[in-house]
């Protein structure tokens, strides 16, 4: 579980804009520029009009005081808009055993160098195997089917791999998807968004490479991971 450090504050979206940017309105009425900690496309994330929720940091050189960090959309469902939140929410779960797949690694070491990348999560665990974890951030949702990824991901075609020469040379390899978006109820790849990233993902599957999801629950104060979520195939 993650907790935000201070009340966030509620406000209604008025635009997303590049891709770092969004205009909203306070509920005083004031207007107000604020970052939007997300790379992706959002699909189906940020239609104006839309109850959301920002924090605010006390650091005073940052250019916009507040973050957005979730929305809630028409049908009621909670998106976690802020991807960086994804890897708190997990290493929160790690640590308390909340991830069955995981439950016996107490050895916990985030941003561990492997190659010429990093692995979000290294595990160890007496009488375990070395294990591998890339955590991503699912918020597309389609009639209850996350999918990932919601733009073209280089990078992720470059983890999948990564995964997949873990899983060769003998170590245990997991790909979690924490899915932010209350409204989903089961996964899948977007090979119709990322070809290429599907493939990457099908391929590391094939060699040992473990693909699980985890949804979350959300709150004004927190967000926390929940239940694992099958895979649609």
């Amino acid at each position: 579980m993650i907790r935000f450090e201070s009340p966030l504050i509620e406000a209604v979206l008025i635009k997303r804009y590049k891709r770092f940017l969004a205009d909203v309105e306070l509920q005083n009425g004031d207007l107000l520029t604020v970052h939007c900690p997300n790379t992706g496309s959002m699909t189906n994330c940020a239609q104006p009009g839309w109850k959301v929720f920002l924090s605010k940091s006390a650091n005073k050189k940052r250019k916009y005081a507040h973050t957005w960090e979730m929305a809630v959309n028409n049908h009621g469902h909670w998106i976690g808009i802020n991807t960086n939140n994804a890897n708190k929410i997990v290493k929160s779960a790690l640590q308390q055993r909340k991830i069955i797949e995981l439950a016996e690694y107490n050895q916990i070491t985030p941003e561990y160098k492997v190659g010429d990348s990093r692995i979000d999560f290294f595990l160890q665990g007496d009488g375990m195997p070395d294990c591998y974890v890339e955590v991503k951030s699912m918020t597309l949702c389609e009639d209850s089917l996350g999918l990932f990824p919601d733009a073209v991901t280089q990078r992720g075609t470059k983890h999948a791999n990564e995964l997949a020469k873990l899983a060769k040379a003998g170590h245990k390899a997991i790909l979690l998807f924490c899915a932010q978006h209350s409204g989903i109820t089961h996964f899948n790849i977007a090979s119709h968004i990322d070809e290429k990233y599907a493939l990457a993902v099908s391929e590391a599957k094939k060699v040992g490479v473990e693909v699980i999801c985890y949804n979350c629950n959300f709150s004004c104060d927190f967000i926390e991971l929940a239940h694992s979520i099958p895979n649609s195939d």
